[in-house]
């Protein structure tokens, strides 16, 4: 079935409308939809931008989508795995993303899209709520973690809305949530990417340890390097900032 895929489609035409509207999309953009469904979202995006490039995995909805895409010229398809597709190959590029992304993906999705998609601005996103609060919340919070940070690095985070499940089909096990992104710089360099995961792999332990454990005999260096950057030797990963971990991630390199 479908939502073994992650998919639950929007039923509520208001509810696709205001995502359009709360995305600002004009005549000269070019939009990534990501998990294109049978086309309800691509079809309202389309008479408003230059072209929509959607991405969809279920062969199944090929007919309906497919028939969205004939109707208007301006829409491309491609068929296949979002998490592995390069999405710089995509021509022309896209400046916008705007999608109900399937929960299965959602995360790294967002990541992917960050990191591989430099001229992006914006992202108005459907989302399971809870990746909305991990992705907007705060040093310190209980879902704090890698993907707040490098999110938070590259974009601000907007709550647009909750979306109760009921406009959804089928329907979900959980809320979602209307959330916004606008880039304020560019992805998370490697070091620091890596410096993140390795600083949440173990989120009890203190951040010295976690890195010495992802490179034994590297916990000197690290308190070295968290006195360096003005931080406490036994900080755990969740109290830090992502400008924190950037700056941390500068003194760890310069040694």
């Amino acid at each position: 079935m479908r939502h073994r895929l992650g998919q639950h489609f929007v039923a509520d035409p208001n509810l696709l409308e205001m995502i359009v509207r709360e995305s600002g999309v004009g005549a000269e953009d070019v939009v990534l939809e990501v998990g294109g469904g049978a086309g309800a979202l691509t079809e309202r995006l389309a008479p408003r931008v230059r072209r929509v490039q959607v991405i969809e995995l279920d062969e199944r909805l090929r007919p309906e989508l497919g028939g969205v895409a004939e109707v208007h010229g301006n829409v491309a398809v491609v068929w296949g795995d979002a998490l592995r597709i390069d999405l710089r190959t995509l021509a022309p590029a896209p400046g916008k993303v705007v999608s109900n992304l399937p929960y299965s993906i959602a995360t790294p999705m967002i990541l992917k899209t960050i990191e591989e998609l430099p001229d992006v601005d914006s992202w108005t996103l459907l989302v399971q709520r809870e990746i909305a609060d991990r992705l907007r919340a705060a040093p310190g919070s209980r879902v704090y973690g890698a993907p707040s940070v490098l999110v938070q690095i590259a974009a601000e985070i907007e709550l647009l809305r909750g979306v109760d499940r009921a406009v959804f089909t089928p329907r979900p096990r959980v809320d979602s949530a209307l959330v916004a992104l606008r880039r304020r710089g560019p992805a998370a360099p490697e070091p620091v990417r890596r410096l993140v995961h390795e600083a949440f792999a173990h989120r009890r332990k203190s951040l010295a340890r976690s890195l010495e454990l992802a490179a034994p005999g590297g916990r000197e260096a690290a308190r070295a390097a968290l006195r360096e950057a003005g931080l406490p030797e036994d900080a755990r990963a969740e109290a830090l900032s992502p400008e924190e971990f950037v700056r941390l991630a500068g003194s760890l390199q310069a040694r």
